[in-house]
């Protein structure tokens, strides 16, 4: 890749390096420039700019970052579209991370334009969390790095291990002087724990804190399934031959470990009982803070190998209780950075089509189905949800057209006073919860799932991309996708202009995504435009 100073007049193909302020408006940082980038940079009194220049050998960022978030990718794991050199793996389901981190830092040494981060090593993560990205420092990187990192990467070095379900068992032992309050607090802790793992717990049996006692309810809760079972003593395991070691050994089975580097937790017992686990808890599980037992627990419920190596390896980051920035497990301390954008879709179907004559292009048939229908389909068949569709004109006709269909119908009354009545009905219907929502029209049946997905990997408020506006050929298009932040000003729009002046208010945070493809400009506005479309589906 060649990067540096290029006269206007050579500029014709180059890729712009930083962003630049026209009159008719900026150009963003990566856009290839075409004939109508350079008359507007001319106009500006541009007559050199930064820009770069790709190779013969050199593969595009976003392609080069696909393909190795894709190669580095194992099981469990989704990889979004790529947006500006950066392509990110999120977690199918909830689960505990698992990294081949040797492999991992042996591509992020290939070269320095080549990047892959990831979280922790063993992490819980949740489904749609992000697990790892890979971004591309400059425009483009050598097909040779790429090839390299393909390599290296055989076979997945990102998974998830999912979570199985499992039934446990709970010991607790109390002495002469055990209070009711404080063995209740430990079962309701416990089960906590269990369910937030997406297991529950069984019976819970509570007996003298003695060898026998406790040796007697280990095989009985054994004896009914339960798996793994959890031990927690009045008095804490300080030996091998203290009780609960010893019960667990009389009960027929064995101390894999006793003791964990990791503080608080390292009164931590595991064992097994023939196919099971048996847990001796350390005092501190009987707090919901994160401690050494959560990370033995959370492997073991995801089917991961925890014995003696395993257990050692963990005193490298087990200083736990000095963190005092580190949420607890069960906070609802949310990440959005972290996390797949919750994104809705929504269809504008309320206009009068009034272009089209008698008809309603909604419902004229375009390849079997009606427009709208199709429409529909295509934003079902994405990553936005939920999906929903604010009709007006022949309401129940275009209700009936959506029949079966997975999705939401809002009826604007006022339909007739333009566009903005049906943006607002569908504003006033979206969650609080949502990051943001992308507004389409009903008559635009070309645009597929991918442009809709690829919209939502671009969209990232926290980096000023929070409007997505579709561009082809230098032109913007539909649909685009909004950031909740701007719900507010598009609920006091009026008359029928749409959202153009909130995207001119907020230029800093348009992003315009080349999506390659005509289908951003085609509605069917016209019996023109419908015969053009019904030809390109050979109807």
């Amino acid at each position: 890749m060649k990067f540096g100073h290029v006269k206007i007049d050579d500029a014709l193909g180059a890729i712009l390096a930083h962003s630049l302020q026209t009159r008719a408006g900026i150009i963003k940082k990566g856009r290839p420039l075409g004939p109508a980038e350079i008359d507007k940079l001319r106009a500006a009194g541009f007559v050199e700019i930064m820009a770069a220049r790709l190779g013969d050998d050199d593969v595009g960022e976003d392609d080069a970052a696909a393909v190795v978030a894709r190669a580095i990718a194992g099981t469990g794991i989704r990889v979004a579209e790529p947006f500006t050199g950066r392509c990110n793996l999120y977690a199918e389901s909830p689960g505990i991370a698992s990294l081949d981190v040797s492999a991992l830092q042996a591509i992020n040494r290939i070269d320095e334009a080549l990047t892959i981060a990831t979280v922790a090593p063993f992490e819980r993560v949740e489904a749609g969390q992000m697990l790892a990205t890979v971004k591309i420092i400059p425009f483009a990187v050598a097909e040779a790095t790429v090839a390299q990192a393909v390599v290296l990467a055989e076979g997945g070095l990102v998974t998830v291990a999912p979570f199985v379900k499992k039934r446990a068992g709970l010991v607790l032992t109390r002495l002469p002087n055990t209070k009711n309050s404080v063995l209740n607090k430990r079962q309701r802790v416990m089960t906590e724990r269990l369910t937030t793992l997406g297991s529950e717990m069984g019976e819970t049996l509570t007996v003298p804190h003695e060898t026998q006692a406790v040796a007697k309810a280990i095989a009985e809760l054994r004896t009914r399934g339960a798996d793994p079972i959890i031990v927690f003593a009045a008095s804490a395991i300080v030996d091998r031959n203290d009780v609960i070691p010893a019960a667990l050994v009389e009960a027929g089975g064995e101390v894999t470990h006793l003791g964990m580097p990791v503080d608080p937790g390292n009164l931590l017992m595991l064992g097994r009982l023939g196919a099971g686990d048996v847990f001796g808890a350390p005092s501190c599980a009987g707090s919901p803070t994160l401690n050494g037992f959560d990370w033995v627990l959370e492997r073991r419920l995801a089917g991961l190998p925890v014995g003696r190596n395993e257990i050692q390896a963990m005193g490298v980051g087990g200083l736990l209780k000095e963190i005092a920035t580190r949420p607890q497990p069960r906070e609802n301390n949310e990440d959005t950075a972290r996390r797949e954008k919750r994104i809705a879709c929504l269809i504008l179907a309320a206009g009068q089509s009034s272009r089209m004559g008698p008809r309603n292009k909604l419902l004229e048939d375009l390849g079997g189905k009606p427009v709208v229908r199709r429409t529909v389909e295509c934003a079902l068949a994405s990553r936005a949800r939920p999906v929903m569709v604010v009709t007006g004109h022949q309401a129940s006709d275009v209700e009936e057209a959506l029949s079966g269909l997975d999705v939401t119908v809002l009826h604007n009354p006022d339909y007739a006073t333009g566009m903005a009545s049906s943006l607002k009905t569908g504003i006033a219907a979206l969650s609080p919860n949502l990051d943001g929502a992308i507004v389409a029209l009903g008559d635009m049946p070309e645009i597929q799932a991918a442009h809709l997905d690829r919209m939502i990997s671009a969209f990232e408020p926290k980096e000023h991309r929070s409007i997505i506006v579709p561009v082809y050929e230098g032109r913007r298009g539909n649909p685009v996708l909004w950031s909740s932040e701007l719900f507010p000003a598009m609920a006091r729009l009026s008359g029928d202009v749409g959202a153009r002046s909130i995207v001119a208010n907020n230029a800093d945070s348009v992003v315009e995504l080349d999506l390659g493809t005509a289908a951003v400009h085609v509605d069917l506005d016209t019996p023109e435009a419908l015969a053009d479309a019904r030809k390109r589906h050979g109807d």
